[in-house]
């Protein structure tokens, strides 16, 4: 293999299977249907690039991000790692059945890889749990795992859970937002729970314009998207999901899995974005 998908490194999951430490968002897709060919087309071939995880949710544009991922995926079902998310309203023992279903139809497969409840909810986390695990035994799902939760929340699972159930915890993680440093960070690696980032680029393009990472981003001959990415990927647990709307997008984005920051920009990264002294409140968009 050559090109961005060689330097794709596995990431392994709980149950012993691995998907790439670089894969694909999709949050604000679907919304426009004149940007929709671009859309598919751009996770079309992050699939061709190795990039063959794929995150969603039904949350994103009311439903469309689902489908359009499942126009995307058509013919090539076998390659990807499907990932779609549950709101927390839906989080019951009847709600979860049915939003997955209808997931699944939007999605237009059979099966969903990693389903997650996409922040904590209301309801009781064993329940919750239990219809997710009534799903996984139907074979409608493969693994689950949650979005936005903290240590605390994660500790919840030892009474409930089946050893190693949790498949991942997706959370807010780039240079602007350490927090998880402190802790969290570490305590997924010890529960061996890969971390997926979300917005790993930040959002609005404040992130890409801070000095620190244009100036890191100039000595290496890249763009400062490619330099946030590449940070992200420094770790072994962390799985990066930035969106991609266009060819040339999703392109910087691959070539990112194959740039590795040296001590000196490493450390000048921390200078300007300095990770947490103590414990914050887990960020979310």
């Amino acid at each position: 293999m050559t090109g961005p998908a060689a330097a794709l490194r596995p990431v392994r999951l709980p149950d012993g299977s691995h998907v790439p430490s670089l894969g694909q968002g999709t949050w604000r897709m679907g919304e426009e249907r004149s940007r929709r060919r671009d859309e598919i087309d751009s996770l079309r071939a992050g699939i061709e690039l190795g990039m063959t995880l794929i995150d969603t949710a039904e949350m994103y544009a009311d439903g469309a991000a689902e489908s359009l991922v499942g126009e995307a995926i058509a013919g090539k079902r076998d390659q990807v790692t499907l990932v779609t998310k549950v709101l927390p309203s839906h989080a019951t023992r009847t709600g979860i059945p049915k939003a997955c279903r209808d997931s699944l139809k939007r999605l237009g497969v059979e099966r969903i890889d990693i389903y997650l409840l996409h922040w904590r909810s209301s309801t009781p986390l064993a329940e919750t749990i239990e219809a997710f695990e009534t799903l996984r035994g139907q074979g409608l799902i493969r693994e689950w795992g949650v979005s936005n939760f903290d240590v605390d929340d994660l500790a919840g699972f030892g009474s409930i859970a089946r050893p190693r159930g949790c498949a991942t915890d997706q959370v807010l993680y780039n240079l602007e937002h350490r927090g998880i440093e402190h802790d969290l960070l570490n305590y997924s690696v010890r529960q061996g729970i890969p971390l997926m980032a979300y917005s790993p680029v930040g959002q609005g393009g404040r992130l890409l314009r801070h000095p620190a990472l244009v100036r890191v981003a100039a000595r290496r001959g890249v763009s400062p998207a490619q330099v946030a990415l590449a940070w992200t990927l420094r770790l072994p647990n962390v799985i990066s999901i930035p969106k991609a709307g266009s060819l040339p997008h999703l392109r910087e984005n691959a070539a990112a899995a194959a740039l590795t920051l040296e001590p000196d920009d490493l450390a000048e990264l921390d200078r300007g974005f300095p990770p947490p002294s103590a414990k914050v409140p887990l960020a979310m968009l």
